[in-house]
């Protein structure tokens, strides 16, 4: 009997009893389809993150100051802009001061609730240096006017989406000029209401600290720069300044989302163990029902090898029929949540051929023991 021979028996197997065979394989293909999109997310998920990387860059620091050795908050000189800018391999310098300030949608609105939302003045050259984008509007200037620029979330949790809204900071009316797109390298601008430097000074006192430094540099010399930042901004108290490099950040929330990658993968690794039980399950009860189709075979000049590899092929063809439908599906619900949450959909090959493969092994390890049970019957037991 011919390795084509053997497939026609295994498809004529499943035909005879459909309804069974497509429960079987459902199970079979839950547990590929969980697998390929537990492979295909968090792949679309980590090629989205490198294409905001490349976009946005990793040579981006961040200097904030630290505390003194009394355990008092310390501050970063006025100076620190310009002196940052005169680091050699430095392409930009701006900065954020935090404004003592509560910022509500309204007067009506209490103290207390202030969305999580802070106040920070900021320079006009702050977005060149983030790589950040105004969704509406313009961003801060020069000009102590009483105007004002929200972050995304900012905007978002204030219920603001149009310019020439006001908002209520301590006391005064502020005329929202501006809305920014997301940030992910800087979430504090996000959750900010910004103001320019002169607003800061006039209207709320600020003393014209920098509380954050944004330092942009050239790729090659990030560490080289993160070295010396901290004593270039404050040469008389280099401890008291604290660097790091926002993208860092991004790839720390990568690692914590494979934990979870890893998990689903393991609840589809069991739902496919479940669904080689059930196709083990399916093939046995086939066995007893087509005793005398086996008796008959064997009666017929059928060898115990040549019945054993029918009700193997079956089994295999049983279970990669599934594996099929299953990879499908999860290329399937992978592209449908890349494209909700606007990633490039990514499929690795691996996952795909991995998907069916695995599936038929199996299927194959699955339909063992019925395949034996199957050939150890004699044509007189099988007829009688």
């Amino acid at each position: 009997m011919t390795f084509t021979d053997l497939l026609r028996l295994g498809f004529f197997g499943m035909r005879t009893r459909p309804l069974r065979a497509v429960l079987s394989a459902l199970g079979i293909a839950i547990g590929i389809a969980a697998v390929v999109a537990v492979i295909g997310i968090p792949a679309s998920s980590a090629q989205s993150l490198r294409d905001k990387m490349s976009r946005l860059g990793t040579n981006l620091l961040m200097a904030e100051p630290g505390q003194t050795f009394g355990g008092q908050n310390s501050f970063l000189p006025d100076e620190s802009v310009p002196m940052a800018r005169r680091i050699g391999p430095v392409t930009g310098a701006s900065a954020t001061g935090a404004v003592s300030a509560k910022v509500r949608r309204s007067d009506l609105v209490p103290t207390s609730d202030t969305l999580g939302l802070s106040v920070q003045a900021a320079h006009p050259d702050l977005l060149e240096v983030l790589r950040g984008k105004v969704r509406l509007g313009r961003f801060v200037d020069t000009t102590a006017s009483k105007s004002v620029v929200l972050g995304s979330t900012a905007a978002s949790r204030l219920g603001i989406e149009r310019l020439g809204v006001q908002v209520w900071i301590d006391g005064q009316w502020f005329t929202v000029v501006g809305i920014l797109d997301p940030m992910p390298l800087s979430p504090e601008i996000e959750r900010s209401v910004l103001v320019s430097w002169e607003t800061a000074r006039a209207s709320f006192g600020f003393d014209g600290h920098p509380s954050t430094v944004y330092v942009r540099t050239t790729d090659s010399a990030v560490e080289d720069v993160r070295n010396v930042l901290g004593a270039s901004l404050n040469p008389a108290h280099v401890n008291e300044v604290r660097v790091s490099r926002p993208s860092e950040a991004l790839e720390a929330s990568r690692i914590a989302e494979s934990s979870y990658s890893s998990l689903f993968l393991g609840l589809g690794a069991v739902a496919l163990l479940v669904g080689g039980v059930g196709v083990a399950n399916t093939m046995v009860i086939s066995v007893l029902e087509r005793r005398r189709e086996i008796g008959l075979r064997r009666a017929l000049g059928a060898t115990r090898r040549q019945v054993r590899g029918q009700f193997l092929a079956e089994s295999v063809l049983l279970s990669g029929l599934g594996g099929l439908v299953g990879v499908l599906a999860g290329v399937a619900v992978t592209a449908g949540y890349s494209v909700s949450q606007k990633w490039p959909a990514v499929i690795p090959l691996p996952a795909l051929l991995g998907g069916v493969g695995a599936a038929m092994l199996v299927g194959m390890v699955a339909g063992v023991y019925p395949a034996v049970r199957a050939a150890r019957l004699s044509p007189t037991e099988a007829l009688a």
